[in-house]
């Protein structure tokens, strides 16, 4: 499981006007804030003032966006205005795919929900695990022994997470440590975790590329579906 919210991008204008600093080729420049007609009684989507720009949506001009394509195919030398792209996100994740993320950690920024500080303030439910591979014995039937054995699978975190929950509960009543690092320490991979997460296209070509065929399905779907839903996403995703 993996879900991306909050998306903000930003850092077009200074990115574009960047990337035509080395040929002083700004007037070529054809980007601008634009409005659907309509918008704001204005008749077409050039017609935008500072009163509206915040809320208008940045259109990137065919002029900028062919030199964008051309220097993202020169190499990562040439295609430095894809750094200053900045997206934020909050992505909640099992820690066994942040363990994974952490591989880039350059030009990242990732402030998590604490599980030190806060890992007993509620108690342990199943959606706080992603579980959706799991096997459960309700689903299956007909199967041999040992592969019953192997589906009961989501029936063993259901009876970790009583025995968390027992665990958070005298800890809660005896502020003893003790209880709080069996909770740490038997605590799944599969939790779930949130984080506030800052990136830019940068990154996320060299994520994309390298994870869009990965056997988990967190990053060759989840993740690999959020990056193309980003505003001209083939910045990143084109070869």
């Amino acid at each position: 499981m993996i879900r991306f919210e909050n998306t903000e991008v930003s850092g077009w204008v200074a990115a574009i006007r960047g990337m035509r600093n080395p040929l002083n080729s700004w007037s070529k420049s054809d980007s601008f804030h634009g409005c659907r007609a309509g918008d704001y009684g204005h008749i077409d989507s050039y017609d935008c003032d500072e009163k509206c720009k915040s809320d208008c949506k940045f259109c990137i001009g065919s002029n900028d966006l062919k030199l964008m394509q051309q220097l993202v195919k020169a190499g990562s030398d040439h295609s430095k205005f894809m750094r200053m792209i900045n997206v934020t996100v909050d992505v909640t994740a099992p820690m066994y795919w942040w363990k994974e993320f952490d591989t880039y950690k350059v030009g990242t920024i990732r402030n998590s929900c604490s599980t030190m500080h806060t890992i007993h303030k509620k108690e342990f439910e199943l959606d706080d695990f992603s579980h959706e591979k799991l096997f459960d014995m309700r689903d299956q039937v007909d199967y041999s022994d040992s592969v019953k054995y192997i589906c009961n699978s989501k029936s063993t975190l259901r009876a970790l997470l009583r025995h968390l929950n027992s665990l958070r509960e005298n800890y809660i009543a005896t502020n003893d440590k003790a209880y709080w690092y069996e909770i740490i320490q038997l605590l799944p991979s599969s939790y779930n975790q949130r984080a506030t997460v800052q990136l830019n296209y940068a990154v996320l070509r060299n994520a994309y590329h390298s994870r869009k065929n990965h056997k988990l399905d967190e990053w060759s779907v989840g993740f690999v579906e959020w990056v193309e839903s980003l505003p001209y996403s083939e910045l990143i995703t084109e070869v």
